[in-house]
């Protein structure tokens, strides 16, 4: 990261971001419907306007892209090919709205291209995940590293979104079951997190946007994981396309896991 940026300064950014704006109204909100189909509350535009204000005093020089804005904003932004913060204020609308308390704020800073900063932080557990690109992930400032399972496949905990996935591997993976258990809790960020965490072993989304992945997976990687979408290229890629994500906390586990997708 070639820029230099205060780290204990963002940690605060969005610590109370979330505390004044978020928790005040968990399960308070009315949703409505974007025309993409996802939700969105009051909740999601401010914290938005709130973080931007901030990032805006903290580092004037560096363009600013919320999932919030229209798409031409957001497309005009990633093809400046200058850096930018990317932030997801709400990611998990659907449980906040609902009273389930899973839900993060993520922020990404991606430079020449690629992230090399992010952090996520959950409210409820007062988690902050974080990672610099080439020097590791923490979680509230401590090393975090994913732990070497030791499994096989067939006893693995994992982390699927069902929804997003094509028809026929998702009735495979009904119909075979590959693993010991499945969760899915509804915040990609979050995913990539508790991934890093080793909360579950594998992990595998259709369809997520680069402000749901972004700080997310970079977190994961520098934690030790091992990921690639289901076409076997890198996660992320400075544009709107979303993508989708295969994951293992360990070698062993990502080439099995992977393998069983490709067949």
């Amino acid at each position: 990261m070639s820029m230099p940026i205060d780290i204990e300064r963002l940690d605060e950014i969005v610590r109370t971001a979330a505390r004044d704006e978020l928790l005040p109204r968990f399960a308070k909100v009315t949703r409505e419907h974007k025309i993409d189909g996802s939700f969105l509350t009051e909740a999601d535009l401010a914290v938005q306007a709130r973080v931007a204000r901030q990032l805006k005093l903290l580092s004037p020089d560096i363009l600013f892209l919320g999932e919030e804005m229209s798409a031409e904003q957001q497309d005009t932004l990633l093809s400046s090919g200058q850096t930018l913060w990317c932030l997801d204020p709400l990611d998990g609308t659907s449980n906040f709205a609902a009273g389930i308390p899973c839900f993060s704020v993520s922020l990404a800073l991606v430079e020449h291209g690629e992230v090399v900063f992010g952090l996520v932080y959950d409210p409820n557990r007062d988690e902050l995940f974080s990672a610099k690109k080439g020097q590791g992930a923490f979680l509230n400032g401590e090393p975090l590293l994913v732990i070497q399972s030791g499994l096989d496949l067939k006893h693995a905990t994992a982390l699927i979104d069902y929804k997003r996935l094509a028809p026929d591997l998702a009735t495979r993976l009904v119909r075979e079951i590959p693993y010991a258990s499945q969760r899915s809790f509804g915040s990609v960020a979050l995913d990539w997190c508790w991934m890093a965490a080793s909360r579950c072993h594998v992990y595998l989304h259709g369809r997520s946007n680069i402000w749901d992945y972004a700080a997310g997976n970079l977190i994961f990687s520098e934690a030790g994981g091992h990921s690639c979408t289901l076409d076997g290229e890198p996660i992320f890629v400075n544009a709107l396309t979303p993508r989708s994500s295969v994951g293992a906390v360990d070698e062993s586990l990502f080439k099995a896991w992977t393998s069983w997708l490709q067949n």
